[in-house]
């Protein structure tokens, strides 16, 4: 009792001790559900597991930050607010960022370790994430047949249909283009945004003459790279994740089904903003 009151008397006077009724940091939170969350499935519990359960749980978190943020930064190109769309970028390559840093605690895990738990995962893999397909899916990433991992899950299905089905954050800043007087082809504004785009000629050209005269085109210049930002963080969250599944499985099949490391090989390389890349083989100099 004496230590607890000698602790309350070196409190800076003004700090609030008594809730009564009012939101505290717990309550705001939910950390009661939150830090409920985590239920290893090994049995005995495999000390291990915690970090598994824990890296994905907060990889899906900050995944539904990105996709809250590219929600937003898609209906501001809409509204032609391009600038205010820069600060939104920004913020989901730092998240992008932090993502790729999480690889680095994952990597602790040896593969005997994993080896006392993988088993209770059963199918279960990251390839089955639906808020991951939908950023790749808003990003440009789009394979239809990624749909059919979903099909058990019909809010999940809907959801990344209707993804599928509309046009992604490059496809707006295309038509925000095209709306400032820019000539881009009328057959990528009307091409089907169910499949991927294509490095095109005439986007090219469009691009290549924005970087050539970035001070005429500045908002359309800093949004090139705003969006070369979040295509090389993908690139290297990609391959991070293959170095880490190659360090902790090598070459087994992931639980999943696929390949493992041979199929998130391919996904390193994959460009989301190809015109984006290809121009600067173009550009003079």
């Amino acid at each position: 009792m004496v230590d607890a009151m000698q602790e309350n008397k070196n409190l800076e006077p003004g700090v609030i001790t008594d809730f009564g009724g009012r939101v505290d940091y717990g309550g705001y939170l939910r950390l009661d559900r939150l830090l409920s969350a985590q239920l290893p499935l090994s049995e005995p519990p495999h000390h291990d597991e915690m970090l598994f359960i824990i890296q994905h749980q907060t990889s899906e978190l900050w995944f539904k930050l990105v996709l809250h943020e590219l929600r937003a930064a898609i209906q501001l190109i809409r509204q032609d607010q391009l600038e205010a769309c820069f600060k939104i970028l920004a913020r989901v390559k730092h998240i992008q960022t932090q993502l790729v840093s999480q690889w680095s605690v994952l990597a602790t895990l040896t593969p005997t370790e994993y080896g006392e738990f993988r088993h209770v995962l059963g199918p279960a893999s990251g390839f089955q994430s639906t808020q991951h397909r939908l950023i790749e899916f808003m990003l440009g990433n789009k394979e239809r047949r990624m749909l059919e991992v979903h099909q058990q899950d019909p809010a999940a299905s809907r959801e990344l249909r209707a993804a599928l089905e509309a046009p992604t954050l490059y496809d707006e800043f295309l038509r925000y283009l095209a709306r400032k007087g820019k000539a881009i082809p009328p057959a990528i504004l009307e091409r089907d945004v169910t499949e991927p785009h294509a490095s095109d000629e005439g986007v090219r050209a469009v691009i290549r003459d924005i970087y050539e005269h970035p001070r005429s085109n500045w908002d359309a210049y800093e949004m090139c790279e705003k969006l070369i930002d979040i295509d090389e963080q993908l690139a290297l969250w990609r391959f991070r994740h293959v170095k880490v599944v190659q360090r902790v499985i090598g070459w087994k099949r992931g639980t999943g089904g696929t390949s493992g490391v041979d199929y998130l090989k391919k996904l390193v390389d994959t460009l989301l903003f190809p015109d984006l890349w290809d121009v600067r083989t173009e550009l003079r100099g």
